[in-house]
């Protein structure tokens, strides 16, 4: 099975220059804890995530109606292509423990794909192994997986 069969297509989207408060409602809107950050054109420049705007925002006493997007988001994220196999999706979300993976098709943002969609395709002990490896820590990587 393919990524483009299980993806959400045409997720909610911020830019840039949206403040982070605006991303924080739209991942509330959204029940969603991470947003794909896409120029103007629709190409993904980053993903922020509800983690990166307490971290970088709230926590380091900056106000969230003021501060741009581009300021919390992790540039360069990583992503898989709409013809990527749900086997590969599975081993990138485990190996670089995260949830959501932005899908993209020359440069622009055209789904996003999370571990919930993954299960419903079907072999539970597959999809509870992927779980596992987004979930335990890394060495080296600190005690908290992101994602």
């Amino acid at each position: 099975m393919k990524v483009k069969d299980l993806m959400t297509p045409n997720p909610a989207v911020v830019r840039p220059e949206d403040s982070t408060s605006q991303a924080a409602t739209l991942m509330k809107q959204q029940d969603c804890g991470a947003i794909p950050v896409v120029s103007d054109g629709g190409m993904l420049v980053g993903i922020v995530t509800d983690r990166d705007i307490v971290v970088r925002v709230v926590a380091a006493g900056k106000d969230p109606k003021v501060t741009p997007v581009s300021t919390a988001m992790s540039a360069d994220p990583v992503t898989l292509s709409p013809d990527s196999s749900a086997d590969e999706a599975e081993k990138v979300m485990a190996d670089r423990q995260v949830r959501r993976l932005p899908v993209v098709e020359d440069g622009h943002l055209v789904g996003i794909l999370v571990t919930a969609q993954l299960a419903r395709r079907g072999n539970a002990s597959e999809v509870g192994e992927t779980i596992k490896g987004i979930s335990e820590p890394k060495s080296g990587r600190g005690s908290h997986a992101r994602g």
